[in-house]
């Protein structure tokens, strides 16, 4: 991570936070604001070097003083929406190597899926994961839980409301975890990221039924 040109900007991102985000995210803001630039470097390292290591992008070793309790959840989520940009920037600059299998996390960086997309393939629809961090897009198995590996079909299911019934939740009733897909089969207009994020009740839905979501949003739902 080249920090000489990432540091300079957190101030004025954290600045904007403030004054756009939610009460909670722009107090969070403005603490880790007055904390100073250590603080700012370490809380942009323990997201990067703890959660994602870029694949085929050299970075230093963390230190190994490094006090990962020292960052507070609010300062993680602060990280990753400031870091985001930056990730699918060297994505984009990377070439996609063929896969082995069925991967069930980003192969860029390591990142869990925030989001299935469903897209039509002749008589069906072909499904697909886009990475919570660098947005990279992989082809993956229709019938597989990306949490813990199942493939038997009774264990798993998907279940979606009438009046946004292009986004479903997919469970798997083995390890209880669920992620949410975007069938564009039935409305090619839809966004995925943002459909993910505006259908909260989904996951509501999921959570009063015992599931627990594979990868919170930005949102933290």
């Amino acid at each position: 991570m080249d920090f000489f040109l990432l540091l300079p900007k957190f101030p004025r991102f954290l600045s904007v936070i403030q004054k756009i985000s939610p009460a909670p995210l722009a107090q969070a803001a403005n603490a880790l604001s007055i904390k100073g630039s250590a603080a700012w470097q370490r809380t942009i390292e323990d997201f990067w070097y703890t959660d994602f290591e870029l694949v085929g992008v050299e970075d230093v070793g963390q230190d190994e003083s490094f006090d990962q309790s020292a960052v507070s959840s609010s300062e993680r989520a602060l990280a990753w929406i400031f870091l985001q940009p930056y990730a699918e920037y060297l994505a984009d600059h990377r070439e996609v190597t063929a896969m082995d299998g069925t991967p069930s996390t980003c192969p860029l960086c390591g990142g869990r899926p925030a989001v299935g997309v469903l897209r039509s393939e002749g008589d069906g629809a072909k499904k697909s994961l886009i990475c919570m961090l660098c947005a990279h897009e992989w082809q993956f198995r229709r019938i597989y839980c990306p949490a813990c590996g199942e493939e038997r079909e009774p264990q798993m299911a998907f279940y979606s409301a009438p009046e946004i019934a292009h986004v479903r939740v997919d469970v798997c009733d083995t390890c209880h975890t669920y992620l949410k897909s975007i069938d564009l089969t039935k409305t090619g207009l839809a966004v995925a990221v943002v459909d993910e994020l505006a259908t909260i009740p989904l996951d509501l839905w999921a959570r009063e039924h015992g599931y627990q979501k594979l990868q919170i949003n930005l949102l933290g739902a």
